[in-house]
């Protein structure tokens, strides 16, 4: 009986491990080295029929997450990377 408890014990504190290192892995903010946001929506409004940008939101992946419209009322999404500008 000690040794299920103690195997369950060792267990769990694996997952929890597990589970804090994946969190960690995932960047919460840009990195240091990053272009600034406005940077960043300046790439966008360059673009080839550009009109307005709907929103941008940073994601767990570590790619700001574009939506803008066209001229032609065209939907875009893209996800650009933070120190170059360029989409993925």
């Amino acid at each position: 009986m000690r040794r299920t408890a103690t195997a369950w014990t060792l267990a769990g504190m694996l997952a929890f491990t597990a589970v804090a290192a994946a969190q960690e892995e995932k960047p919460a903010i840009p990195p240091p080295n990053s272009m600034t946001l406005s940077a960043i929506i300046a790439t966008v409004e360059s673009r080839a029929g550009f009109q307005y940008v709907y929103s941008i939101e940073w994601n767990e992946d570590g790619y700001y997450d574009v939506i803008y419209y066209t001229d032609d009322k065209a939907k875009v999404e893209m996800l650009l990377d933070p120190v170059t500008g360029k989409a993925k």
